[in-house]
Order: structure tokens, then sequence, then C-alpha cells
């Protein structure tokens, strides 16, 4: 097999220590050279010294949780290659395993290009990407706060998610806010009511009459307060987006162009791509990398449903929420493709779907500077062929019973 690069090191990295395989020569005469450091700077710092003593021109490590960073970014600029694979198709053959003999086998696939690099994004990237996810938990936290409210409500037996849209709207907070202060009269707590809540006084009324104790206001101040600390978190979070992303306004504004796309999703979607194409050489390849394009499983000549191919999960949660988005706009091609896959594969498929068909549009807008253009929400009809519509049409009214007879208009 032929050998792409003949001076290669592979590195096997754990949290406290990385095993060093350095691959010299070709496959008639090669020669390794093992040791292992500590993942500390100055552990890292000594590794670089020692990869630099043997003239290495790639150095490679897998994709391990989190502990590849502390030594990828100090080896940053040193090397002419430096890559970081996915663990997945770095597999070892059966056999004693060792960490010597990783590093070894990782160096061996690098060297016969073997594997592939993972697409690991410049430094301002990783900042936006670090800031984004982070601000993504505290959303979904806030969320489970939410619930976890309403169960305390469901619990004291006050029903103001079955009245109201949300439980935490102005006019719920409010009743809820009395309800922890002591107030326990049902007509005082429906009169709080604010806006479009005014015309379900009647039915509130009836929903907050329960069984609201002192553990229970205990427990609502808690998680109240909570909901406001992380309000404050998801503020501030998204001002250091807002300064990080001076440079990418442009790509931003492209893709809120995109029926259900916010400016939070299309923020990630510039995090975790780094708006830059050019990286992705097609569509497809963005949507494969992204989880979001369907997975091929072939065997003796048949081919069976294997769901999505893996890819990043927090691109792929952000556009699968803006699917769900899309599905709730009127007149697009992405409403009406949601409910056409919906209603023959399920709600979950669907989402997959219009993310991916999302995400195609992402990638020929950032590469082309074009804003989205909506192919309508006729499109689906004016593909279909008159002749075989036709032919479907007549066979279903001869199943109701109906004998057709057509006459060609003029």
């Amino acid at each position: 097999m032929k050998v792409h690069a003949e001076r290669v090191a592979g590195l096997d990295v754990h949290r406290d220590s990385v095993v060093a395989a350095v691959r010299i020569g070709r496959d008639e005469d090669v020669a390794y050279h093992k040791a292992r450091f500590a993942t500390t700077v100055k552990g890292v710092g000594e590794l670089a010294a020692w990869l630099a003593d043997f003239e290495v021109s790639r150095v490679v490590m897998e994709a391990t949780g989190v502990y590849w960073k502390p030594v990828y970014y100090p080896l940053e600029g040193l090397f002419s290659e430096l890559w970081v694979v996915n663990a997945a198709h770095v597999k070892n053959v059966p056999g004693r395993k060792t960490d010597l003999a990783d590093a070894e086998w990782l160096a061996d696939v690098a060297a016969h290009g073997m594997v592939r690099p993972s697409f690991v994004p410049p430094p301002p990237i990783r900042e936006l990407r670090e800031i984004t996810r982070y601000r993504k938990t505290q959303i979904t936290m806030r969320a489970q706060e939410i619930q976890r409210l309403d169960k305390v409500l469901q619990d004291a037996g006050i029903k103001i998610s079955s009245v109201a849209s949300t439980v935490l709207s102005m006019s719920s907070r409010k009743m809820i806010e009395a309800l922890i202060a002591g107030e326990r009269d049902a007509a005082v707590l429906a009169g709080m009511a604010l806006g479009r809540m005014r015309p379900k006084i009647p039915a509130l009324a009836e929903a907050l009459v329960g069984r609201f104790a002192a553990y229970h206001a205990v427990v609502a101040r808690a998680i109240l307060d909570h909901i406001d600390y992380l309000d404050r978190v998801i503020t501030r979070l998204d001002e250091e987006v807002t300064s990080r992303l001076d440079s990418f306004r442009g790509a931003v504004a492209l893709l809120c162009t995109i029926p259900g796309v916010s400016n939070r999703v299309a923020e990630v979607i510039v995090a975790e791509t780094g708006a830059d194409m050019s990286r992705f050489p097609s569509a497809a390849q963005l949507a494969a990398w992204a989880g979001v394009a369907p997975a091929n499983h072939e065997s003796a000549g048949k081919r069976r449903p294997a769901g999505t191919r893996k890819g990043g999960q927090w691109l792929r949660r952000s556009l699968v929420e803006a699917a769900h988005a899309a599905a709730r706009t009127k007149h697009t091609y992405l409403s009406t493709q949601y409910r056409r896959i919906a209603a023959h594969r399920g709600p979950n498929k669907a989402a997959v779907a219009v993310a991916h068909s999302i995400l195609v549009a992402a990638w020929h807008m950032l590469t082309n500077a074009t804003t989205y253009q909506d192919l309508g929400d006729d499109y689906f009809d004016h593909r279909r062929k008159p002749e075989l519509e036709t032919r479907r049409l007549i066979a279903r009214l001869e199943q109701l019973g109906h004998t057709v007879t057509l006459t060609p208009a003029a």
C-alpha cells in the first residue's frame, strides 16, 4: 500500500498522559520510536520538542472526549499537518491492546492515508462555539425548571397550565408570586390576569383552587429565583455571542431569511460550521457531517433503513428546532414538505428531512452569498407529471364506484 507520509506521529491521548509513536520510513524499512508524556503544559511542550527532533510532518490523534484539546491546541502551527480523527474510523485489529500499540496503529493508518482529518475550527470560531453551546445548556435548563414549576403546581392542585398557554407568562407569574406570598383567594388570584388572559378569568378562578402549602411556596420560590438567574446568564451570553459575530453579520442576516431560522439558530450554524463552506465540498457532505443526512446500509445487494448518520449533536438539535418552527409557517416550501412527510412517516422523520433542507439551503446561500428563495407551497404539485396524476385520480374515482370519462380541455 502506498505510503503518503514517511514521518508520522500517532498520539494516544488520555486525561493525564499521552503516548506518542513516531513512524519513520517506508514499509520495507520502518522504525518506531515511542514515549509517554504528561498532558500538562510542560508535558505537551516536551512532546512537541521530542516530535520536532524526529522532523515529524504529520501528527495524528483521536478525538477522545475533550482530552485531545489540551494536547492539540499547543501543537497548532508547529507541524505542517496536525490531525484530529474520528475514533470510529481508526479501529485497531483484534489482539493485545496497549496504549503503545494504539499509538503505533494510529501512525500506520495515517501514514498510508487510510483516515481523514476532522474539521477543527480556527480559534475565533472555537470561542464562539464554546459560548453558544453553553448558552444552549442554560436555555435547556431554563425549560426544565419551568417544567418543574408546573409539577409543583400540579402537586398543589393548581391547574394554571390547563388554562394559560404557558406556565410562566406575565399573568401566570403574578399569580404564582401571590400564591408564594400567601394569597389563597382564587377570585383575587384570577383577577391578576392581563391582556388576552382576562376573558379566561372564570376558568382561572376554578383552576386556582387547590392545596398550595408552605412547602410548595419554598420550592416554587427557589425555582423562580433560579429561572431569573438563568435569564440573566442567557442575556449575558447573548451579548458575548453578539460581540464575537462582527465579521459574520452578513452570514447571520442571510441565514435568518430561511423560514424557521431564528437569530440564535443562525448563530449556531455559524459557530458550528465557521460559515466557511469551502471546508465542505458539497451540501451533501455538510448534511452528513451535521447528522441530518440518511445513512446507507447495503449488504448482498439489498438496502435497509439505517436512520441518519451520526454527526454534530449541537448543530443537529438547532436545525431540528428550526424545522419545527418552519413547519408552523404558512405557504412555504418547508411547511409543505413537513406535512407531506409527516403524513406518511411521522413528525420526527419529517423534522429531520426539513432540517436537511434548511442546511442544504444554508450551504448554497453561504457559498453564493444569496438570500433564501422559497420554492413555494405548490412546488410539489408542479413536479407531478400530469398523466400520472390523471391516472391516479381516475383510479381513485373508480374505486369509489364512479365511471370516469375524460374530455380534453380546449
